[in-house]
C-alpha cells in the first residue's frame, strides 16, 4: 500500500450513447432505473449529458452517466472500457435478472461461474457491455489474503 489520500470508491461511470431516447428507455424500462438529471456536459456545452441511478436520489456510488454524440462510434480496445458490473445479491436474484432482461427483449448470456462470483451479461443499446455479478463467495475464495499471489484459474480447473 502507499500513502496516497483516501478515496470513497467508486463516484459514477461515464458512457457515449447515439440516442439518448433509446438510453433513457433501456435504463428506466430494462434496468428499472431512474433518471437523475438531465443536463449539459461542462466540457462540451450543447451536448446532453444524463445522469441515471438505482436509487431515486442518485447518490454517489449509484451512478452511470451519459452523453449523447449522434452517428458516432467507438472501438473496443486500449482506452476504452470492457465492460463494467452491477451487484446483486445472490444467484437467485441474478435468475430474476435475467428473467425480467429477456422479457424486456434484451440478450442476456447464461449465468457464467467466474469463481469469485457468478454472472450473466448484456449490452446497451450502442453495444456497451453490463455484468450483474452475485457478491459472493468472494476473493477470498482461494487465497487467505486477497492479492497476495498470482491465481491461474485453467491451472485450478475453475469453470468459465
Amino acid at each position: 500500500m502507499t500513502d496516497a489520500p483516501p478515496t470513497t470508491g467508486l463516484h459514477h461511470v461515464t458512457n457515449i450513447c447515439t440516442d439518448m431516447d433509446e438510453t433513457v428507455a433501456f435504463y428506466e424500462d430494462a434496468l428499472g432505473w431512474y433518471t437523475v438529471k438531465r443536463t449539459q456536459n461542462y466540457d462540451d456545452p450543447g451536448t446532453p449529458h444524463y445522469y441515471f441511478s438505482s436509487t431515486p436520489e442518485g447518490e454517489p456510488g449509484t451512478n452511470v452517466t451519459y452523453f449523447e454524440y449522434p452517428n458516432s462510434q467507438g472501438a473496443p480496445g486500449p482506452g476504452a472500457s470492457h465492460h463494467f458490473a452491477f451487484g446483486v445479491e445472490d444467484e437467485a436474484t441474478l435468475g430474476e435478472w435475467q428473467t425480467h432482461l429477456r422479457e424486456q427483449g434484451v440478450r442476456v448470456s447464461e449465468v457464467k461461474d467466474r469463481t469469485y462470483f457468478k454472472s450473466i451479461y448484456f449490452s446497451d443499446p450502442d453495444g456497451l457491455v453490463f455484468e450483474l455479478a452475485t457478491d459472493g463467495p468472494g476473493f477470498a475464495r482461494d487465497e487467505e489474503e486477497p492479492g497476495s499471489e498470482a491465481i491461474d484459474p485453467f491451472a485450478e480447473g475453475y469453470e468459465n
